[in-house]
Parts: C-alpha cells; structure tokens; sequence
C-alpha cells in the first residue's frame, strides 16, 4: 500500500538520437479486407520481424501503433533498418510501409516503475526533433526510406558490412513541415532507382523545389538499369538509320523503278525545294 501512495517520478535526459518512425500504409483497409483476427495475425507477424531487425541493428521500440517510433544511437544503424526491413519485412508480408528518419536532440523520458506497471512506457521521446521524424515519414513513397539533411550529414553516404552493396542517397527536394520555421532538405536512400523518386507534399508537408525526378548515374546503375538504357538509345540510333537509309533510297529514280515505288517520285521536288532552302541560307 506504502508503494500505492508513493508519488510517481521521473528521469529527463537530453541527449541525440537517430529517431525513425516506421508506418504501414493502409491498415485501417487491411484490417477492414481481412477481418479483425487475420489482421492481428498479420500484424503480429509484421512485428515480430521488426523487431528482429531492430534488435539486429542495435535499436530501441519506444512506441507501438500502426507502426514503430524507434531509436538508434547511430544514423547508419537506422539506415540499415529501413534498408533491410524494405528489401525483406514488406516483400514476405506484401505490405506498403514507409519510413522516415532524422537525427537530432531529443529529450528522454524514464517513467516511474508504478506508472510503467499500469501501462505506461519505460521510455518516451519528447522534442520537436520527433514530429520532423514524424513530417518526414507522412510524405514517403510507398516502400520507400527518407531523411532529413541532418541525418545524411551524418552518415555522409557511410556504409558498414551491414549496408547493401546497392545502397544510393539522392536528394528529394526542399520541403516545408507544418509548425517547423526552416525549411528543410529531405533525402531518400535505397537500392533501386524507383525507391529515390520525389514524393509530393501533404496537408502538413509543403514542396518547395526539387528534380522532377532522380535518374541514375551510369556508374551505378544496375545490369538491368543498363541493358534499359542502352536499349532505348540503340532503338532510336536504328530508327534513325533505317529512315536515312530509306530516304537515300527513295532519293534515287533508278532505285523506285526497281522497288515499284514509282509514286514516290514527289520527293524529287521535296529534294529540290530543301537543296533550294539551303542555297539560299548559305
């Protein structure tokens, strides 16, 4: 009863964090297709592997909803969360998640014993730095990881033994959060091209600038990405080619005769004004 009575306190320390906010995409609609006790099912499992992860790369939960506020002591530790939570959590359950992150200082809360006996959490994250985490995961592409320029400044590109080997940075764009003064740079990081597109803005999140869209640097881009490449460029070369080599053809009376392309005669006058055109200019 003495314990009843006790008043509750509190621990506060200000310290940096690499803080990530992990949403699934729709969940009130998968809850609404496959029913209550299928989606707890799903979601159990979605968790459970989650937290692998978390626990893989020397995370922190603090918070559970439909989804997962996490803390890092590094940027590149969360960095290879999101990373390998995208590349395998969301590609074996079929879900669409998204995942921002920022670095910065935030205040920690150590609860009571008494109130984490009723249910509260033992740790809690408090500071502004948790709603920009917050601004940055509300504006991702499906599937895809964001962070904010302070993050990226951090870990500069950094890679460990844990990063993929395909891992890219591209800057998305300049954004403006709702209730934060300065605007802010936003950065995706993934594997593919597709996952560091530039997402569009929301009620909270304003784009000021940026690409239109992030193309890959020859240098890394995957064998697919370049057989694509080089086989746009080959197909136009060729089209090319083949429509001078028609026109040269069709160019020469002798050659329509042969071919019986003898209604092609008018391109002699066409000839004719163009060489005509040319003259005149020169």
């Amino acid at each position: 009863m003495s314990d009843l009575r006790k008043e509750p306190t509190f621990r506060m320390r200000e310290t940096y964090l690499a803080i990530v906010l992990l949403d699934i995409i729709g969940s009130t609609r998968i809850v609404e297709g496959l029913g209550a006790q299928k989606a707890a099912v799903l979601f159990q499992a979605h968790d459970r592997l989650a937290r692998n992860l978390c626990y893989r790369f020397n995370g922190r939960e603090i918070d559970r909803s439909d989804g997962f506020l996490l803390s890092f002591e590094t940027v590149i530790d969360a960095v290879n969360f999101g990373l390998h939570y995208q590349r395998t959590v969301t590609v074996k359950l079929q879900l669409n998640t998204r995942i921002g992150i920022h670095w910065g200082k935030i205040i920690e809360v150590h609860q009571d014993e008494l109130w984490v006996g009723v249910g509260a959490k033992s740790v809690e994250l408090e500071g502004i730095n948790k709603n920009i985490a917050a601004r940055v995961m509300s504006i991702c592409r499906p599937r895809q990881v964001l962070m904010t320029s302070e993050a990226f400044e951090k870990c500069k590109r950094s890679r460990n033994s844990y990063t993929p080997k395909d891992t890219r940075y591209a800057c998305v764009g300049l954004y403006r959060f709702k209730g934060v003064s300065n605007a802010q740079r936003v950065y995706a990081v993934g594997e593919s091209i597709e996952s560091l597109q530039p997402p569009q803005g929301n009620d909270k999140v304003k784009r000021l600038g940026g690409p239109k869209k992030v193309k890959s640097h020859l240098r890394n881009m995957k064998f697919i990405e370049l057989f694509d490449y080089f086989l746009w460029r080959v197909f136009f070369i060729s089209v090319f080619i083949y429509i001078y080599a028609f026109y040269a053809i069709i160019s020469k009376p002798l050659m329509r005769d042969f071919l019986g392309l003898q209604w092609w005669s008018w391109i002699d006058r066409f000839n004719s004004i163009v060489l005509g055109f040319i003259k005149y200019l020169t």
